[in-house]
Parts: C-alpha cells; structure tokens; sequence
C-alpha cells in the first residue's frame, strides 16, 4: 500500500501561511541576536560578581568583550542558518581570536591567528595566573594571565549556554552554566555574588527563557516550563549535580606543581589537607575556628617559639612568594650550616621535639635557625639561603615527629645598634625593590626612617610607626576595603586606611626596609602558641614542658639581615606575637652607638644578657594572620567549575536532546500537529527500546508489532499503554488519510495524547531488562542514530560530488530529462 502525503489542515496552513509572512520572517530573523544579546546579558552580569575576586574593574572590560564577541559569532552564524555543529565550533574559533587579539597580538598572524610563538606565550600566562592565585586571596591583582583565565572561562560559559538554550533546546537548563559562574564568588566573597550581580544574570536568565518561547524559529521550541513539570525538575537536577561537582572537585584535581603552595588543591587520601599555606594563602587555615593543623612540641627555652615553615623572599612587585631554589637545595643528613658568619661572644642553643600531627605542609616547621634534625620519615632538603626545611616528591609533615637543635645569638639592642656595617654576601633577592613602589610607600618610608642613623634605629623606627595607635588589627577591613593582599597597590591601601592583619604589617615592614638599604624577607608559620599543662621527656633533657600551636596561631612577620648577626626577627604587628626584647621601645638606646661606625662588629665590651621574652601570645577565638575564607584558591575553582559542567553536560546531552523533543513533541503549539508529533514520538520511543520502525511499514503494522513485542499482556497492568497505542494509531491513520478535524476535535485530541504517552513509556520501562532502561534514558539510540547521520551527510554529499565529476575518457551526454525538455521546446 502506498501511503498518500499528509494533509495539512487549515490551522496547519494558516500556521504555515503566518511563518511564511514578513512578520513571521522578522521574528525568525531577530531569534539569534536576541538570544545572544540575552545571553550576554546573564553572562556580563554573572561577571559583575567577579569584581572583588579580582581587585578593581580593569579586567571587567576585556571580559565583557570575549562575552559580546563569542555571541555575535554566534548569532551571526545562526543567522545564516549554518549546522549547529558549525555554529558552536565558530563559537570556539571566535573565542580563540579575540584571547589571541587580547593578549597575543605580537605573536599572532594577522592579530587573530595563533602561532607556534604564542604557546610558550600562552604557558607563561597561565603559570603567572596560577601563581598569583596561589600567591593571594580575594581580592587577586588581575594580571594578564588572570584576566586571560578570566575571559577564557566567561567565552567557554556563552557557549554553554547558548548550546543549552537553542540547538539542545533547553533554556531552563542553561542556567547551569550561569550559576556555575556565580559559585566562585559565592564561596570566595564575604558578601557573596551581591546584589547588582544576581539581578542582572536572573534578568539575562529571564530573557533567554522568554526569547526562547517568544521567537520559537521554525516551531522548533515549542513549550516551555510552566507545561512542563519534568523537564523543570530535571533541569534543577542536572543544576544540582554541578554545584555539588564544583565544590568536590578541587579537591580532586592536582596540584600546582609551581607557586607558593603547591599541595594547595591536591586530595589527600588520609584526611583533609590542614597544613599552612604559605604566605597569603595561609588565610584558609589561619581563620579556621576548630583550630585544625595542630602541632605540640616540647621545648627547653624558657618561653613558647615561633615557630617557622617557609621563607617568602621573592618581591616582584605584584605579591610575595617563596623561592624554593630547587637546583641549590640540599639533602637533610647531616649539619645545616646558616652560610654566614655570627660575630657574638654568646649564642643560645635550643632543644626542641616537635610532633606535627595533622598538619600537613611539605614546609617542616621548626624554630630558627635549626642546626640539626633528627627523627624525620622520607626525603627533606633544606635552602642554604633561607634555612627553610622542605620536603621532597610527596614527603609532607604530617604524623612526623622529630628533634631539632637550634641556634641563635644572644641579641641586646646594644648589639644591634652596633651593627652598621652594609651587608655582605648576601643575594640580591633579598635587598631587590621593585620598580612600581607607590609614591605613599616610599613617602612613609623616608618620613619614618629616613632621618635614623643606624639600620637597628631604622628598623625600630619603623615598628615603632606601625604598631602605634594609629594602626588596628583588622581581619574584615582589607576585605571590605578591596586590598586583602600583599602587592605594591594592596600596600599602599593598607598604608592609607592603616588597618589590616599580620601579612600587610609584614610586607609593609619589609618593603619599607628595603627601601631604607636593609635587606629582608618574611618569615611565615606559627606565632608562640600555649602551655598543654602536660610533660615530654626528651633525651638528655628531661621532663620539658609541653605547648600546642594550631591554625589559630598561623602568622607571619619580617626578618631583616644585620652584618655579623645575621637574620632577626621583628614584629610589627599589634596584637600578635610577640615582640622580642632587644626590639622593645625600652631597650633602645635614645642615641646611635659611637661604634656604629664599625665595619664589624666587635664590641668593645660584652654586652649584658638581654632577658629572656616571658610574653605569652593568647589565642584569639576566630582570629589569624590573614583573611577569611577568601583564601579559597581561584584557579582549580574556575577551571575545576567549568570542566566538570563541560564533563556532565557532555556525558547527559543525549538524555538532554530527547527530553527536549519529547517535550516539544507532547506540548505543540499547534493542536493540529499534536498527532504526527505524537507518532514520531511512539516510533522513537521504539527505536529506544530496540524495535525501529521499518521504512515500508504501515502505521498499522508497526503498532501491532510494537504492542506484541514491547509491550506486556493487554488484559494486565498494561492494558492502558494498548489502549494508548491503538487510538494513537486510529488518530495518526485519521490524520494521514481522514478528513480534516476541526480546531475543537484537534485540541481534544492532543490532551489525550501525554497521559497516553506516558503511559506507553511506564509500560516499555516496567518490561524492558536494566541495561535496555539505562541507555534509553541516557543514551538514546534514537538520538544517536540522528547524530551519525549528521555527522555522515557532509562525507555522503562529497561522495555524491565525486561521482557526478566526468571520469577520464568518458563522453558526457546530456540527462534524458534535460533532452526531452529541449526536444519539447524544439
């Protein structure tokens, strides 16, 4: 039997007849580019919430154009009705171009296109971004290789979003890829995403679900999510599973293997990761209120130590980092040795017995400086430059328990005073200033230090300055102020508002003293910490009293270098630590010493033992040296974010695909076309469950087939599915070779037809085995058969081509057709 050609009704032509006018043109026409002015919309907003992840709004605007660009792109592709594989690959060929017009323009052809010379450009922006996030919390300084970051992810999430929204046909689905953007401001900021930032992303978010119904080109998205309940829980579902895949994948993902913390992100197997971060990245353990990392140790010095994990010594201007000298380190077996000369009559040696417990660091914190460690499990290596112990491949500290015997001159304010004598072999990293100080910076400097005669007044000049009262400890105030940090600009805030935590007095203390001619560096790792009320016995000392240090004692403070004393320590924070002797107001002398002279420094007299520090340092409940938890480390989030969304979007799309057809299908604009939509529908759902129809089937053949093999018994709990199938057949058959229905006998018709439906698909899945149920759901054969016809048509069309090309030697003659035409007109 020959099966006629439908017959279109008069709503089906009248529909028809509305799409065919100009209006309806116009309103085709205009889809794309208000789809993507919607989504640039939701997307630019979403970025608003970035501003206080990164400091100020210079990065805002190379941000908004990658957003604006990657949509035009495609928009305009759309526009020309190209595949939509070729819509999203533009998508990603315009997104290269402007990253590459933005930031690699001198080593691109003709400013957009990529050259062998931009990878090794490409690779020093992304080390320079995960450094600096690595380096900083919230507020980072938005460098080129962060801001890149930055623009690359916002291009990536217009693709998402787009692909979500118009040839996946899900809008309600494409906020998935919005509230991806917001969750790393949303952990990172005290304030959240704020206010204008949400506003503006549910506006774009509003826009696309309303351009999507209101446009609808060709029919193709019909319905929406007031008619569609389903498709509304599992668009939150699929929403649900990112959020929860944002949050556990940094944890998952490896670590940096540069930077200042490079564990920061990698999982560890055995328990959460509580070491000490160095430098400003130390903020996650540093406010954590538990106070996890703990260590206790035992100690024959008369008061509690600081104790030290790493050196930060390299200044360039944007942050402070340590720099571990991989290539000068050396094996810990045997003495350290500090590399310079101690000219004092008396030093102090300590015996000190540390257990580390669950702080895990690959920095071995121990009191300065060591001489010797003993008790250690795995491979260490120590820098001769900083005498900072590290571990090597995956040593960390965590269970160990070890003995370290230090060493360190019995310092006096005499004795440093002495000390004026320019320093001698020491790096010039340690003395190196950079070029973009802040005229504020190098103001206060020369104001506070500028007129004392020795490095020691220098110094205490500065202290001095910074814990007066004109300074306050604050953790919130940098964070709220836009300069929680330590770069040259975050200085400079810190020295205007004059409130900020230990990192800034640090770094403001150091910075100031390299300008006035000291060398520094900055010490981080725990303030002295507590007595337990309990005893160790250690070898050849004794029972030794007990303290206990944890996250709540994380700090940081300057060291700065004197000739013939070596590297002393200095605390310019209020409120912390605590501050040594020799560097109280009391101890210094009113007026430089007449040996100050000196090139060495060889006191005339011995100088009387200064007293020992008795200061106890006093927790504070929720206080640390640094900030919050904007600590969070931004480079694995955005990355981690966006990876893992592309990960299970990619993975669900065929389960996206078919539940979009299905509800375009079950819910039509048009009442007339409810019944053909319905019985392709019924054919792919055969298709799904492993009996496609045939190509010469007749409607009624294949439900008789269907209802046999698919289905259960007709007389049992399927009996509504058969009944389903076989007025669905009866209303298809009516379609195809009936009479037209009237409007009213349409519209009855398609509200029979989802319950019906439904019913059919409860009955396929209450009968087909497991695996049959799980690909039909997620991977639809329906849905991939289409896909590899797809991807097939462009090879079958140059096939085609190829073989209506002339063959060598062959006569060509014209076609039967085109003969008999000119004959006839002949």
């Amino acid at each position: 039997m020959t099966i006629a050609p439908p017959r279109s009704t008069g709503a089906g032509r009248q529909a028809q007849a509305g799409r065919g006018t100009p209006a309806g043109r116009t309103r085709v026409g205009a889809y794309p580019w208000a789809m993507a002015a919607a989504i640039s919309v939701a997307v630019c907003g979403a970025a608003l919430s970035l501003n206080g992840v990164l400091r100020g709004w210079n990065w805002y605007w190379p941000a908004m154009t990658t957003v604006l660009v990657v949509a035009l792109a495609l928009a305009a592709l759309r526009s020309v009705r190209a595949q939509p594989l070729l819509v999203t690959a533009g998508g990603f060929l315009a997104l290269g171009g402007v990253l590459t017009l933005t930031f690699f323009r001198s080593s691109s052809f003709f400013w957009v296109v990529p050259t062998g010379a931009t990878l090794p450009e490409l690779d020093r922006l992304v080390q320079r971004a995960s450094e600096t996030v690595l380096a900083e919390t919230a507020p980072v300084a938005p460098n080129a290789g962060i801001v890149m970051v930055v623009c690359a992810v916002l291009g990536l999430a217009v693709i998402l979003v787009d692909a979500l929204a118009v040839p996946l046909g899900m809008p309600a689905a494409s906020g998935t890829g919005l509230l991806a953007l917001l969750v790393v401001p949303a952990m990172i900021k005290p304030q959240s995403v704020g206010v204008g930032s949400f506003v503006a992303t549910a506006a774009g978010y509003l826009l696309i679900l309303a351009f999507s119904q209101w446009f609808a080109p060709e029919g193709r998205l019909q319905g929406g999510p007031a008619r569609s309940p389903g498709l509304m829980r599992r668009a939150a579902l699929t929403g649900a599973l990112a959020l929860a895949a944002t949050l556990v994948l940094p944890l998952a993902i490896p670590g940096f293997d540069r930077g200042t913390f490079p564990q920061g992100s990698r999982l560890n197997p055995w328990g959460a990761s509580t070491g000490l971060n160095p430098m400003i990245t130390l903020g996650n353990s540093l406010r954590t209120p538990d106070g996890s990392g703990r260590i206790t140790y035992a100690t024959n010095s008369p008061a509690p130590l600081y104790l030290r994990s790493v050196t930060v010594d390299s200044f360039d201007g944007d942050s402070w980092g340590p720099d571990d000298r991989s290539a000068s380190r050396v094996p810990l077996d045997g003495r350290i040795d500090p590399g310079y000369q101690v000219l004092t009559d008396e030093q102090v040696r300590l015996v000190t017995a540390i257990d580390a417990g669950t702080f895990t660091s690959p920095y071995l914190p121990v009191p300065y400086a060591p001489e010797t460690v003993r008790g250690l499990g795995g491979q260490w290596t120590w820098d001769p430059a900083t005498l900072a112990i590290k571990g090597s491949d995956s040593t960390t500290t965590r269970r160990q328990e070890y003995l370290v015997t230090s060493a360190v001159p019995k310092l006096s304010a005499a004795l440093l005073a002495q000390s004026s004598a320019p320093a001698r072999g020491i790096p010039d990293v340690f003395t190196r200033v950079p070029g973009n100080v802040p005229d504020i910076v190098k103001t206060t400097a020369q104001t506070v230090a500028g007129s004392a005669g020795t490095p020691y007044q220098k110094a205490m000049a500065i202290q001095k300055y910074l814990r007066s009262a004109a300074f306050t400890y604050s953790l919130q105030a940098p964070v709220q102020g836009g300069y929680d940090g330590n770069g040259l600009s975050v200085l400079a805030d810190f020295l205007q508002q004059k409130s900020g935590y230990c990192i800034h007095y640090a770094s403001a203390m150091a910075v100031m003293a390299r300008l006035e001619g000291i060398p520094s560096r900055i010490a981080v790792g725990y303030a002295p910490g507590r007595l337990t009320g309990a005893t160790i016995t250690v070898a050849g000392q004794g029972s030794l009293p007990e303290y206990e240090a944890d996250a709540r004692d994380a700090h940081a403070w300057p060291e700065l270098y004197f000739q013939g004393l070596g590297w002393v320590s200095f605390e310019p924070t209020p409120s912390r630590g605590v501050v040594p002797d020799y560097a109280t107001e009391a101890a210094a002398p009113s007026v430089a010493d007449p040996l100050g002279n000196n090139d060495g420094l060889i006191p005339d007299t011995a100088p009387a033992p200064a007293p020992t520090p008795t200061a106890t340092a006093q927790a504070v409940p929720g206080a640390g040296g640094s900030a919050s938890g904007e600590g969070v480390q931004l480079m694995p989030w955005l990355l981690g974010s966006a990876g893992v969304l592309g990960l299970l979007l990619l993975a669900a799309a065929p389960h996206l695909v078919r539940t979009g057809t299905r509800s375009r299908r079950l819910h039509p604009r048009h009442p007339d076309l409810a019944v053909p939509l319905a019985w392709s529908e019924l054919r792919d759902l055969g298709t799904d469950y492993g009996m496609p129809a045939g190509d010469s089937e007749t409607p009624r053949a294949f439900a008789a087939r269907f209802r046999s093999t698919l289905l259960g018994e007709p007389d049992g709990m399927d009996k509504d599915a058969h009944q389903a199938v076989a007025s669905l057949t009866s209303a298809f058959e009516h379609h195809r070779y009936g009479r037209p229905d009237t409007g009213a006998s349409a519209t009855a018709a398609s509200q029979d037809i989802p319950g019906g439906l439904a019913a059919v698909e409860a009955s396929l899945r209450a009968n087909a085995p497991l695996p049959r149920r799980w690909a039909a759901s997620w991977l639809p054969p329906s849905v991939t058969r289409r896909l590899g016809r797809l991807l097939r048509m462009p090879f079958s069309a140059a096939g085609s081509a190829l073989n209506r090309l002339p063959r060598p030697g062959a006569r060509s003659r014209p076609a039967p057709d085109a003969a008999r035409g000119r004959a006839g007109r002949g």
